[in-house]
């Protein structure tokens, strides 16, 4: 596979690189940024995934959130992938729908279904893409995301316990099969069948016997919250699991990344904690 290098730029002492490829899983070119610590001793180092929200490219995550600090203080590598195949994919009628708006998860229904895996992409095709790509790669990952990303950390990583040591998500769609969000994109991409639903959405998926360390981040100030980012059955489905999952609400915090950037180090301790244990 050809892997093209679009920037290099240093920050906090670490390499923030760009590079696109032709992906062979959603059939169109795409672009994903990964961060690389200095790692002055040659430690091996951990992975953690970032996975943007709707309407997002990696490069929002990697421009707003100044998440290259706590990284580099970590020493721990980041990959933050597109959210959506681009080019000749089919797009939608709405921001919430089509380029931007993969939702990581793999469509079955046409038109979306010749491109739209982005589930596979993620956890198979960029998996084995960035894992060549970390020099001394530990082994160990953890995911996170926000909003439509913060719903992919929470699927990839619950359906894929064996892999990450831990998931946290900012503001994440908790329950895409009630929410005006997800029932528009799962119908879409998945048809009317809402059996087929319950694979990708994370309430289901927290009702497992046992499920990885997660943390959840909510601003009482964002205008999505509660109608699209409601949390109450997600909560009641994760209550018998109990310190497990945390789930924190911040008064009057947005949507934005003014919210995220002020939450991100507790989130890097998070992940770190259990990378390193």
């Amino acid at each position: 596979m050809s892997i093209e290098q679009l920037e290099q730029h240093v920050s906090f002492g670490g390499q923030q690189f760009k590079y696109k490829h032709q992906s062979d899983v959603l059939k169109s070119e795409v672009t994903f940024s990964l961060f690389l610590p200095s790692n002055p001793d040659g430690k091996k180092i951990p992975l953690i995934w970032w996975l943007s929200g709707l309407t997002c490219t990696d490069d929002n995550f990697t421009h707003k959130s100044g998440f290259q600090q706590w990284a580099e203080q970590h020493q721990v590598a980041v990959i933050a992938p597109d959210t959506s195949p681009r080019g000749d994919a089919a797009d939608g009628d709405g921001y919430d729908l089509g380029h931007g708006a993969g939702f990581y998860v793999n469509a079955t229904e046409e038109p979306w279904a010749s491109h739209y895996h982005m589930y596979d992409y993620v956890t198979k095709e960029l998996t084995g893409i960035v894992h060549e790509l970390v020099p001394n790669f530990s082994g160990k990952e953890s995911v996170m995301g926000h909003s439509m990303g913060g719903h992919g950390a929470l699927v990839i990583g619950l359906r894929n316990q064996d892999r990450f040591a831990s998931i946290s998500a900012f503001a994440p769609i908790l329950t895409p099969s009630k929410v005006p969000w997800g029932v528009k994109i799962l119908t879409a991409y998945l048809g009317s069948d809402q059996e087929t639903w319950k694979a990708w959405d994370s309430t289901a998926l927290v009702a497992q016997d046992e499920v990885l360390p997660i943390l959840v981040t909510q601003g009482t100030g964002d205008s999505f919250y509660p109608d699209q980012l409601t949390e109450q059955y997600f909560l009641a489905a994760a209550q018998k699991h109990g310190d497990q999952v945390t789930y924190e609400q911040q008064a009057g915090y947005d949507h934005s990344y003014y919210f995220i950037a002020t939450f991100l180090k507790q989130h890097f301790d998070f992940h770190m904690n259990h990378l390193n244990s």
